[in-house]
């Protein structure tokens, strides 16, 4: 029983350690993309305009996101 205990713990912090990496990498993507578009000549800071822009950027790229995760969830479930 002990052993189930233990493989459940290592599952568990696989699962967590692979979420924080999905996270990591979506947040690099949407920096990546929305800085690009939306912050032409880089200086010591966003203008206004600019801020606005990597604000919407980023909502239309997490809504994006969390809508194929879901998508993606739901067909996982109706496998099993």
């Amino acid at each position: 029983m002990e052993s189930e205990t233990v493989k459940s713990e290592v599952i568990k912090q696989v699962k967590a350690q692979y979420a924080i990496d999905n996270a990591r990498q979506l947040i690099d993507k949407v920096n990546e993309h929305c800085f690009e578009k939306c912050v032409p000549k880089p200086g010591a800071s966003l203008s206004s305009s600019e801020q606005t822009c990597f604000t919407q950027c980023m909502e239309k790229y997490m809504a994006a996101w969390n809508q194929v995760s879901a998508t993606y969830i739901r067909r996982i479930q109706q496998e099993h």
